[in-house]
């Protein structure tokens, strides 16, 4: 799992952060605006119960000559006359006598005792949630107290709360798809220069450019600097490389072929000793040299597929025709291809000289594009190979006829290449009878 995590997308670990941070912190947010805007609505109701109080209390008249109480003029609020309209008020006295709005008719709040103001939440008529402030006070001439109440329907209450809570939900999560679209936005413009390098370095792979570009921000300007110093240092150490180890074959080449001349004036049994470390000499240059070239450059360019392997043609239909061989290339490849000249000269050069050794009367070289890639074919009309033949075929050094010239490296040396590339090869019986050598290359 971890090892997963690990490998996610910068933009992926950033954007699932911001999703984090979003779902964590608006609702958050948004419990703690709820929360305030409920205590400011009942603060605001509270004050307009206790505003009602007190008019309520300003308006009662005591006559002392009848010793009746009688209330005040009218509250300018209709709803005190409707019947279970959810505001009322009541005076109680000592003696139990009450007097009360109309719109309590028959029913009656409870009193609280203590002197007030005091607040309290109680049933009321029809089921309603009231929230009752009473208050006990004196009048002149009147002996005893007063229990003064007014109550309300807190349905009013959370309506209003309510209403806020639907408003609030929406606008935060109006805000919450806002801000991780234009963080998402962000990723991805903050992001920008990482896919131009990223495309940067795919167009070299893919031979179209020889170093990254550096018009990117100061951070990664230098990172691609520094990139292009450590590609232009492997490219020269791996060209020099190579010239270290074609300098060092040709170098061996001619001592060993004097060797061998000289060889045939030794005594059999010394003669046969010496060739064998002359193979021996001769099959370590041509490893050696073949690792070289399979190391291939930093960047690999486009090169001209007939340019590239005419002098390779040239060459073996001279020798083909020395062996009474016929070689019938057929080289369908317009477009310039991804390769590194030396290395595609290898591979056909080793397939070509391999099947014109075998051959009976004719070799075909064919080169195409294919829906997959890049295929090169050799077939001949030679003995071809059995299952087990070919899979000695490929492992270096084997040869598969003492007989014949040669050192046993060539099918191997291609195998090198041609997985190098990324590619595969088959062999398999051609058509012709002989074998057939497929190197398919990725497009």
């Amino acid at each position: 799992m971890l090892t997963r995590l690990r490998r996610w997308p910068v933009s992926a670990r950033m954007l699932v952060s911001a999703l984090v941070l979003v779902t964590l912190v608006l609702p958050l947010a948004g419990a703690l605006l709820a929360w305030n805007f409920r205590q400011t609505v009942n603060d605001s109701f509270d004050e307009r119960l206790l505003s009602f109080l007190n008019v309520v209390i300003a308006g009662i008249e005591f006559d002392p000559q009848t010793g009746e109480l009688t209330p005040g003029p009218q509250l300018g609020d209709p709803r005190f006359d409707r019947v279970y309209s959810g505001w009322y008020w009541q005076v109680n006295d000592h003696e139990g006598r009450r007097i009360t709005s109309r719109s309590l008719w028959d029913e009656r709040l409870p009193v609280i005792s203590g002197r007030g103001p005091d607040w309290a939440n109680t049933p009321g008529p029809a089921g309603q949630a009231l929230r009752l402030v009473e208050r006990d006070v004196q009048l002149p001439a009147f002996e005893g107290w007063l229990s003064v109440s007014v109550a309300a329907d807190l349905s009013e209450v959370e309506a209003q709360v309510a209403h806020f809570n639907r408003l609030l939900s929406i606008s935060l999560t109006t805000l919450g798809g806002l801000l991780l679209l234009m963080i998402g936005l962000q990723i991805r413009w903050g992001l920008a220069p990482l896919r131009r390098l990223e495309r940067d370095l795919r167009a070299m792979e893919a031979g179209q450019a020889r170093s990254l570009e550096s018009d990117l921000p100061k951070e990664l300007a230098r990172l691609a600097e520094a990139m292009n110093q450590v590609l232009i240092r492997d490219e020269v150490l791996i060209e020099r490389g190579r010239t270290a180890a074609g300098n060092l074959a040709h170098a061996l080449k001619t001592p060993v072929s004097v060797l061998t001349t000289l060889s045939d004036q030794l005594p059999e049994q010394q003669k046969s000793a010496f060739r064998t470390e002359l193979a021996r000499i001769d099959e370590a240059v041509r490893h050696h040299l073949a690792r070289a070239s399979a190391a291939g450059p930093a960047a690999l360019g486009r090169v001209d597929l007939a340019d590239t392997l005419e002098p390779v043609v040239s060459a073996l239909t001279t020798l083909a025709q020395r062996r009474g061989v016929v070689l019938e290339s057929a080289l369908g490849v317009e477009e310039p291809v991804r390769f590194e000249q030396q290395d595609l000269q290898e591979i056909a050069g080793n397939l070509l000289e391999n099947a014109i050794n075998w051959a009976a009367s004719r070799v075909t070289f064919l080169v195409a594009m294919e829906a997959g890639g890049l295929l090169v074919r050799v077939d001949d009309d030679g003995p071809g190979l059995s299952d087990e033949q070919i899979e000695q075929a490929l492992t270096r050094g084997t040869r598969l006829d003492e007989t014949r010239a040669g050192s046993g490296l060539g099918l191997a040396i291609v195998k090198e290449l041609v997985e190098l590339y990324g590619g595969v090869l088959d062999l398999s019986r051609s058509p012709s009878g002989g074998l057939r050598a497929s190197a398919r290359f990725p497009g």
